[in-house]
């Protein structure tokens, strides 16, 4: 049948002058094996196209004079229709690059090979923690787990193959099914983990999430759980355009919330130390013995080149932010590169203008019920269709200027609220559930690392 449509084709293409244009084939379009067989096979004919016998030694009957078809157009033999999709094809290649952080070709090949012995298919991947990026100067004897999360497209169908795999790496919830999985892996935050797994003589614990809910806390905030997570130095595994794109979205709103929560001149440092602490603001571990206290610190001081490659390209097209001593050479020190912002009402009000949508609602909320605006009034102010909002040049109005000129240290307080408000529940959630889909065995012996990482870092402070 094949055979037969393919001839069919072929013969059409031959003769595009009898053909209506919006069926004519154009030679540039067709494969190379398809293009051989239409320039070195005879084409067929029917039985109805056949003429009819003449006896031997007549003349045939002259032929009408038909033009030649027109030749292809230039280069078409090499013209190839491109295929392979190793790179995203509807994004610029240069773009997001500063997401990518570059780790020893031994250990990147390592962790990449990690992703191979799964067989439900995973659409984007990265590896962060301290398994990965060093946050501590100190040496110590025991090596740190991995963590991984990984983007996939359809939860239940990922963990029914996954179960089927590796039921060894489930709790008792694997003989549930994995509808019980995926129905609790959307409490919280969205993301189920998996801790205290070998693969490949490596220690990992590997978190799933729909990759529709990723782009959305990248894009609106929702959770801040991953967001926040990616607000730092991580490792691309597998790359995926909207998941990039949703990125650097999510970068730029981190620097433009450090810039709200900072004074008009602060170190390189501080920016990022503001950055980095975003995710673990109202974060609950934070508040018990289950956290290093110093996390934040240790994340910074030892990542500041990965947090400059990150962030100086945004650093570098934000109109109100500039440099005004270092920060022009790479040998420039963070800590001593001063940054100056522009504290004008109107500035600050684009800054909070363009917020991520969910976030930015959080806070209107506060000065909306501060302001005693009614309802009505403050819908004509700042409401907007979610169509509206995707095309509608992101510019502050009287209601951000109204909160820009209210005091630098009051927008503070509200910009940090809003954060504990974003954060707290979703991290709460996500560690009460924990004992689900870890176990009570895996889970008591996260908590006893957690709390040896909390005991070390008291000891390893200094007396003032």
């Amino acid at each position: 049948m094949f055979r037969h449509s393919h001839a069919r084709i072929c013969a059409w293409a031959s003769t595009p002058r009898v053909l209506p244009r919006s069926l004519q084939i154009n030679p540039r379009y067709i494969g190379s094996s398809q293009r051989s067989f239409l320039t070195s096979r005879p084409l067929l004919s029917t039985s109805a196209e056949t003429p009819a016998a003449k006896p031997s030694g007549a003349k045939p009957p002259p032929s009408p004079a038909t033009p030649p078809p027109p030749p292809p157009p230039p280069g078409w033999e090499q013209d190839e229709p491109e295929w392979v999709f190793e790179k995203p094809t509807n994004l610029p290649l240069e773009f997001g690059s500063n997401q990518y952080m570059p780790v020893d070709d031994a250990f990147k090949e390592q962790l990449r090979g990690i992703l191979w012995q799964f067989r439900a298919p995973v659409r984007y991947a990265f590896a962060y923690g301290s398994g990965v990026f060093s946050q501590d100067a100190s040496k110590s004897g025991k090596k740190p787990m991995i963590d991984l999360i990984f983007g996939v497209t359809y939860s239940q169908h990922w963990h029914s193959l996954n179960i089927a795999q590796y039921p060894e790496h489930y709790s008792f919830l694997k003989t549930i099914g994995s509808n019980a999985v995926t129905r609790i892996q959307h409490w919280g935050a969205g993301v189920y983990f998996n801790p205290y797994v070998e693969i490949n003589g490596m220690l990992i614990k590997y978190g799933v999430v729909n990759i529709d809910t990723l782009c959305r806390d990248l894009a609106d905030w929702d959770t801040l759980y991953l967001a926040g997570r990616l607000h730092k130095p991580v490792k691309i595994l597998r790359d995926e355009p909207r998941v990039r794109y949703s990125n650097q979205l999510n970068l730029l709103a981190a620097l433009r919330t450090a810039l709200l929560l900072l004074p008009e001149n602060f170190t390189e440092a501080e920016l990022y130390t503001a950055i980095a602490a975003i995710s673990y603001t109202g974060d609950p571990r934070m508040h018990t013995f289950t956290e290093n206290p110093n996390k934040v610190a240790n994340i910074v001081s030892n990542q500041l080149t990965n947090f400059r490659r990150l962030y100086s390209p945004l650093i570098d097209v934000l109109p109100n932010l500039q440099f005004t001593k270092g920060g022009s050479t790479w040998d420039d020190l963070p800590e001593t590169s001063i940054l100056q912002q522009d504290m004008d009402p109107i500035r600050r009000a684009n800054i909070i203008r363009r917020l991520p949508r969910s976030f930015r609602d959080k806070l209107y909320f506060q000065y909306q019920s501060e302001y005693q605006i009614a309802r009505g009034e403050f819908q004509k102010m700042v409401g907007i269709s979610d169509d509206a909002e995707r095309m509608a040049r992101k510019t502050g109005g009287v209601f951000e200027q109204r909160i820009a000129a209210d005091g630098t240290e009051k927008l503070k307080k509200a910009v940090s609220k809003s954060i504990k408000k974003t954060i707290a529940w979703p991290s709460t959630i996500q560690s009460i559930k924990g004992v689900l889909t870890a176990g009570f065995g895996r889970s008591g012996r996260y908590l006893g690392d957690k709390m040896a990482k909390w005991k070390d870092a008291k000891k390893s402070e200094k007396p003032k």
